[in-house]
């Protein structure tokens, strides 16, 4: 079960399992952004977001380029983003299941709790 394939997969995903590395990808979506320009979005101090850069550049989903002080970043494979909509929509057709359950839930009669 460890095979190279499957660890190579899970790592790859696990660098997308971060609030910040998906708000970096959303933003990289428009083109390539400096760190200065992502430190904004997301509200964080340059470290932070340069460390979460580190992440994704290492499994080869961003790539950087320097120009004078100012370090640029961009998405490596646009088919990231195919990817993060079809999870996307995953995910939208899970929040539906479950508001259906939920309304399901609010039609069923509410029995009274014996007292003891």
């Amino acid at each position: 079960m460890q095979q190279p394939i499957h660890r190579f997969k899970a790592e790859f995903f696990k660098a997308l399992g971060h609030p910040a590395r998906l708000v970096i990808l959303g933003q990289l979506r428009g083109g390539e952004r400096s760190v200065q320009e992502l430190q904004v979005a997301l509200d964080m101090d340059q470290s932070s977001v340069s460390q979460q850069l580190a992440v994704l550049r290492n499994k080869n989903i961003v790539d950087s380029r320097k120009e004078g002080t100012t370090v640029y970043y961009r998405v490596r494979d646009p088919m990231i983003f195919q990817l993060l909509d079809v999870a996307r929509a995953i995910f939208n057709n899970h929040l539906i299941d479950t508001q259906a359950i939920l309304a399901q839930l609010g039609e069923e009669p509410v029995e009274p709790t014996p007292r003891l």
